[in-house]
């Protein structure tokens, strides 16, 4: 079902000059277009004290209760996406951005969709939300693209996990390669086992029969073009196995499947600008449950790479279903293999919820990358693959342990980890993302969210397009 973002075209049904204008206003602005408006509309804005914070949105009054416009305040304008406030604000009615006051149209715009966003699986509950004109040079094809794939993140990552288990993110990733033609395999249950990825299936056998482990594996693009290779960590849920997590750090585990969420949204992406490349897109689907069958701490797992790896804590499942899906993906030697995974707390107590952490040995990659983080309002941060922890990963009686037996550094032990997978690739790339807003903010309601995909669809169309 295609949803709709309240978005159209300058030249679609709606007329540019009868919808009612919205004036973007940063701090410094505001007593200039006071001056400007020398009227009503200047002194109403007084009367409520309108000081142009950011995402304040205040209506401006007109004759017989109508309205005439309205003003949004941009704040010190460092926050792209305070155009996501106009949906909930404004009544419905077509609305046009008379004024940007230096803020990006084409973020503006996707801002306002994003605003627009609803999660009513449950409760059926749908507003009607006003209706933007894209402002003139915005292109309502590139809009939609980014609103969607946001859209799918958020949608996977917000189902809790009744209805979001392994077989359901299969369907999933199914519906996306099948809209555009890409060949899809699965290995489930105990063909992990036939199929030599031991660690995917020690992690998720213990879920039992509706729930088995399974690899997610699809392919578009000719055979011969630059190799792009995607891997998203699908923990459809959480309980941190024998090592069970306290009530209070589970209740958010239905999103420990979001780096395969933002795989499945980047691959849209991707394939929705018909870019010349060989996709292709693992996702090892499993759940992290307790039954007698469960993996333990102190078990030795053989792995697909053939490195036997030592267990420290069942609750550090995700670097082991990645690692099996990164040695499968490296053997093809892509130009460029990204991983994306909601994989450690300690990622978010170093950077908080919103900057996620992102690690390469590609200097060039991660300067392009920053580029276009500035440019997408879509931000990370480079941090070190650092040599000398390597040997916090040291086990006694196997090749590797999964985690150090401290507490310090617990993201770049996991990227250090995942990197004894990758070998061949020309570019490896590892993302720890915590896909979740805390609490809502201007086009970023509560709940699931979508990190890094926009700077990366971008960063990739320029690689490759």
């Amino acid at each position: 079902m295609v949803r709709e973002l309240f978005i159209t075209a300058s030249d679609g049904q709606a007329m540019p000059d009868k919808a009612i204008p919205v004036w973007a206003l940063k701090r410094e602005s505001l007593e200039s277009w006071k001056r400007e408006q020398a009227g009503s509309a200047a002194r109403w804005a007084e009367i409520q004290r309108f000081e142009a914070e950011a995402g304040r949105v205040l209506l401006l009054p007109g004759d017989g209760g109508s309205i005439d416009g309205a003003l949004l305040g941009l704040g010190d304008g460092t926050d792209a996406f305070s155009f996501g406030a106009l949906p909930a604000a404004l009544p419905p009615g077509d609305y046009r951005l008379c004024a940007l006051d230096g803020m990006s149209a084409p973020l503006a715009a996707l801002g306002f969709a994003l605003g627009a966003y609803q999660f009513t699986r449950y409760s059926g509950k749908k507003k009607e939300f006003p209706r933007l004109v894209l402002p003139e040079g915005v292109s309502l094809d590139e809009v939609e693209r980014e609103a969607r794939a946001v859209y799918l993140v958020r949608d996977l990552v917000n189902t809790p996990a009744c209805d979001m288990g392994p077989a359901d993110l299969e369907a999933a990733a199914r519906a996306v390669a099948d809209a555009y033609g890409a060949t899809f395999t699965v290995i489930t249950g105990d063909a992990l086992l036939d199929e030599n990825y031991p660690m995917v299936h020690a992690v998720g056998r213990a879920a039992g029969e509706g729930a088995e482990p399974r690899l997610i594996d699809f392919s578009w693009g000719r055979a011969d073009a630059p190799k792009v290779t995607l891997v998203g960590k699908g923990v459809c849920f959480d309980t941190g196995g024998l090592n069970l997590k306290p009530g209070n750090s589970m209740g958010l585990m239905k999103k420990d499947m979001g780096g395969a969420a933002h795989v499945l949204a980047l691959a849209q992406m991707i394939m929705a600008r018909e870019l010349d490349v060989r996709l292709r897109v693992m996702v090892p689907a499993v759940e992290n449950a307790v039954a007698g069958n469960a993996f333990r701490p102190g078990d030795v797992l053989p792995s697909r790479k053939g490195l036997s790896v030592e267990i420290g804590n069942t609750d550090a499942e995700g670097r082991l279903v990645l690692a099996d899906a990164l040695a499968e993906a490296d053997g093809e030697e892509p130009d460029l293999l990204i991983d994306m995974a909601t994989l450690t707390g300690a990622a978010r107590v170093a950077l908080g919820p919103d900057l996620p952490p992102f690690y390469t040995d590609d200097d060039g990659f991660a300067d392009a990358l920053a580029a276009e983080a500035v440019a997408a309002a879509d931000p990370s941060w480079r941090m070190p693959f650092w040599g000398p922890y390597e040997g916090w990963l040291d086990s006694k009686i196997a090749d590797v342990s999964h985690i150090s037996d401290g507490a310090f550094a617990g993201s770049m032990t996991a990227a250090l980890f995942l990197r004894r997978f990758v070998e061949k690739a020309g570019t490896y790339v590892h993302f720890d993302i915590y896909a979740w807003n805390p609490s809502a903010k201007p086009g970023r309601p509560q709940g699931a969210a979508a990190q890094c995909i926009r700077a990366l669809d971008r960063l990739i169309a320029k690689r490759y397009g």
